[in-house]
């Protein structure tokens, strides 16, 4: 098959996109991929692009970039130009570019809006257009705190309306989407569920451990890996992290980036947690696994907010593959999965006293309880998010 994907955010840029067309490139599909030039999450171009059309090939896969402004520091006027310019050069690249493909694909990390190339393109060249729920919309913004006005919210759940009127299947991340997404207007046979899964490195069995030994602190690990923002809730893991200060062993390790960074720096300070929390900054994909080796438990959090419920989680899925306990704070679907799983500790959202208690425990175990855990989710993974598995029933749809 001829496929198209249409994403705003693509390689070399770190998303679970990359993954899916380097597949369908290795099952033999020709994939052809519609973005912007990649400036995420520093919110400035990479080495070697601007705002300019170019083409390129990227093992097997022909990149369309359209000209897109850099985000900058993720936040206001900027990045509102910045998801605007995807719609504008994207929606007149699909005007204006003949080639026919068999299916397109397009997938809403945020914003939604980033789907409009791809109904452009779908409506000009009668090809069926299948979409990728990642982020439920407009839910998701006014959890994050940045749109709260009934108008604004009124045009975009018009705008949410239309995107999925126009979509012929919607792929969700997650079962608990469902019902928001039928709200707005989309059918019971549109609609799917595929899951994310994890990046073949987290299965891989060849780790280097002393890649990163020297920077490692010794004793009882908790490890946060992804971005460090508003929704993941770093006041309640802060405030978990002190009230274990009482067992010096246990450390707190946080690896990546984000607009709550410093505010979470100075926090440490503050609270005087510079010998219980260690800032790592922001790693490649490819090391994440010679990380999470010296790694005790794993951990994942987000606010007590109705949208967060509803989501997994990408990282619940890494963390499993690889095999290692995992400690949550947060409520709904992402809980519910781990409990399911049998591979970890689970408290409430915001509820950093369960949270403190739960590593507490986990630090008491033996090594042994605490392998069997990593090993359960691992096995709960193989047999619900198994990236064969999702990707094979991707392929099936892509036929249908």
């Amino acid at each position: 098959m001829k496929i198209l994907i249409v994403s705003q955010y693509f390689w070399p840029e770190e998303f679970r996109i990359n993954d899916l067309a380097l597949d369908l490139v290795e099952r033999g599909h020709k994939v052809t991929v519609l973005t912007g030039n990649p400036n995420y999450p520093k919110g400035k171009f990479y080495q070697g692009y601007g705002f300019k059309f170019t083409t390129e090939i990227y093992s097997g896969i022909k990149i369309h970039r359209v000209p897109i402004t850099p985000r900058g520091n993720s936040s206001g006027i900027k990045l509102l130009i910045n998801y605007l310019s995807f719609v504008i050069s994207g929606s007149l690249f699909a005007c204006f570019h003949t080639q026919h493909y068999d299916k397109i694909f397009a997938v809403n990390y945020s914003p939604i809006t980033a789907l409009y190339p791809a109904i452009v393109y779908k409506k000009l060249k009668k090809i069926p257009l299948l979409i990728w729920v990642q982020d439920i919309w407009p839910e998701s913004i006014t959890a994050a705190g940045k749109m709260q006005f009934s108008f604004a919210m009124t045009i975009l759940n018009k705008l949410v309306r239309n995107i999925y009127r126009n979509s012929d299947k919607i792929l969700v991340q997650s079962e608990a989407f469902i019902p928001s997404i039928e709200e707005k207007g989309a059918t019971k046979k549109q609609i799917e569920y595929i899951p994310n899964w994890a990046e073949d490195l987290y299965c891989d069995e060849k780790i280097f451990v002393e890649k990163f030994q020297n920077l490692i602190p010794s004793g009882f690990k908790i490890m946060f890996a992804g971005n460090i923002g508003e929704a993941q809730d770093f006041e309640s893991i802060l405030k978990a992290a002190e009230a274990t200060k009482q067992y010096p062993e246990i450390k707190w390790l946080i690896v990546g980036d984000g607009r709550k960074k410093a505010w979470v720096e100075t926090e440490i300070v503050r609270l005087e947690l510079q010998k219980s929390v260690y800032l790592f900054g922001r790693y490649p994909l490819d090391d994440m696994p010679n990380l999470f080796v010296h790694a005790d438990i794993m951990l994942v959090s987000l606010k007590d907010e109705k949208i967060f419920s509803l989501t997994i989680p990408s990282k619940i899925q890494s963390y499993m593959a690889f095999g290692k306990p995992i400690a949550c704070m947060l409520n709904g679907i992402g809980a519910e999965v781990i409990q399911e799983a049998k591979c970890g500790y689970v408290a409430k959202a915001m509820d950093y006293n369960s949270l403190a208690k739960n590593v507490i425990d986990a630090y008491k175990q033996d090594i042994n309880s605490l392998m069997e855990k990593g090993l359960s989710g691992k096995k709960y993974y193989q047999q619900n998010f198994s990236k064969k598995m999702i990707i094979d029933r991707l392929i099936q749809l892509f036929s249908e």
